[in-house]
């Protein structure tokens, strides 16, 4: 399983997973009934750890350098 994202992109990932994953939590954002929403934000977290993203295999991108 080759790496198919740069550092910056996992970076940039990561933390924008973490941003939608504070807003499902009941204590950083108010509760308006969307915010099931924010866990979705595990997915860009996760891929963000392992290196690989699904999406950019599909479409034949790699931000990963040297490739």
């Amino acid at each position: 399983m080759t790496r198919n994202m740069s550092a910056l992109d996992r970076l940039l990932r990561f933390y924008a997973g973490l941003a939608l994953v504070a807003f499902a939590l009941p204590f950083w954002a108010p509760q308006t009934g969307w915010n099931w929403i924010g866990w979705f934000g595990l997915v860009p977290m996760l891929s963000a750890i392992v290196g690989r993203c699904g999406l950019y295999r599909i479409a034949g991108i790699s931000t990963a350098p040297g490739r």
